[in-house]
């Protein structure tokens, strides 16, 4: 009996997978170059002063035409030497430039307050959002501006993490796997998450939903304007799987670092839409079917263990490989171990706690 319903659960989880996978593979038509529109690169920092220099050598390595690019960077209030390294760097750059936040306020706090005051003063008519942790392929932002067809009001793309062993390598193919349920879900027309370090949008779309500063306050700030875009429904949402693209963040680099993330991404994700709920269920009861399997074990109950683990291979490799990161899958069954450990755990986490913690605030 427990073996059916193990089953009924994998059923679920594999149809869902499927689904997934023909999301991800949806084309979109791209504009000619000579019609590539001015864009703004918006980064929000806080206290970055280890990560910040990365960041900034890639973004001036961007490939765009020189005159239809600027990048802002925007200081949510550092106590450290970030805005030092940033004045240094971008002094004699003339794509950059450095703003302070505007003082905070309502529902404009955080991150949300550093984004919202670069877009209010920015010149682009497309906006791109990434943090201070990443390093962006060079043809980052040309990439994403071809797909601004008239009609089309957001683009996300894929992220992963620097990948040097089993810790942070199970982070990355983590952050590649959750992103293959958000562009699937958001390429099928039933968005339910994004990731802020590799999205982009309309200025005049972000304002039409009157921007942060008339969204509800939220510790997953890009979640929150993805949703309130898609409610407009005026204009398409896409997340195409492009390489060049590709976002590299850096992995968290402890336990308590990695807890935190996950507990903010848990507690700003309980305002999905109910297919949200439906997703996580199936992974969440597959996963623990999983964690059971010694107790429950039999022939049967072990195929199915090693079956789902195949369907998340089955996910993971293509999308692996189109982006040119397949040597990341080595740290795969890291990765299968996490996840069991984290879907399990997370809900339980977030029920018992809604306190986050993040750039040395409290939300």
């Amino acid at each position: 009996m427990l073996e059916i319903i193990f089953l009924i659960f994998l059923s679920g989880y594999f149809i869902q997978s499927v689904l997934f996978v023909l999301g991800i593979n949806k084309k979109f038509p791209k504009i000619k170059d000579e019609e590539l529109p001015n864009a703004t690169v918006v980064v929000a920092v806080r206290n970055e002063e280890k990560n910040i220099l990365r960041c900034l050598k890639a973004l001036e390595n961007l490939v765009y035409p020189e005159d239809k690019l600027e990048i802002i960077i925007s200081d949510g209030y550092s106590t450290d030497a970030t805005v030092k390294i940033v004045d240094e760097f971008i002094k004699d750059k003339k794509r950059f430039k450095r703003i302070t936040a505007n003082p905070e306020k309502e529902n404009l706090k955080g991150k949300a307050n550093a984004i919202d005051s670069a877009v209010r003063i920015s010149g682009g008519d497309i906006i791109l959002t990434t943090d201070a942790d990443c390093e962006l392929n060079p043809l980052w932002v040309k990439t994403i501006c071809s797909y601004y067809k008239n009609d089309v009001g957001i683009v996300n793309g894929f992220t992963t993490q620097s990948a040097y062993n089993g810790f942070s390598g199970m982070q990355a193919i983590d952050f590649v796997y959750l992103l293959i349920v958000a562009a699937g879900t958001i390429n099928l027309g039933y968005p339910i998450s994004c990731i802020g370090n590799n999205m982009s949008y309309r200025k005049k779309v972000y304002l039409e939903t009157g921007g942060y500063e008339k969204l509800p306050f939220s510790v997953t700030e890009d979640f929150k304007l993805l949703m309130a875009i898609y409610n407009l429904k005026k204009y398409k949402l896409i997340f195409p799987l492009e390489k060049d693209a590709l976002v590299t963040s850096l992995p968290c680099t402890g336990v308590i670092e990695l807890y935190r993330q996950k507990k903010r991404w848990g507690v700003g994700g309980l305002g999905v839409p109910l297919r949200g709920f439906v997703i996580m269920a199936f992974g969440w009861l597959v996963n623990l079917s999983i964690l059971l399997t010694p107790v429950f074990y039999s022939d049967t109950w072990l195929y199915l263990a090693i079956f789902k683990i195949a369907i998340d291979l089955f996910v993971l490799f293509p999308v692996h490989s189109r982006l040119g990161i397949k040597r990341n899958l080595r740290y795969f069954i890291w990765f299968e171990i996490y996840f069991i450990i984290y879907v399990i755990a997370l809900p339980l986490i977030v029920l018992s706690s809604r306190k986050v913690v993040w750039k040395g605030r409290e939300y």
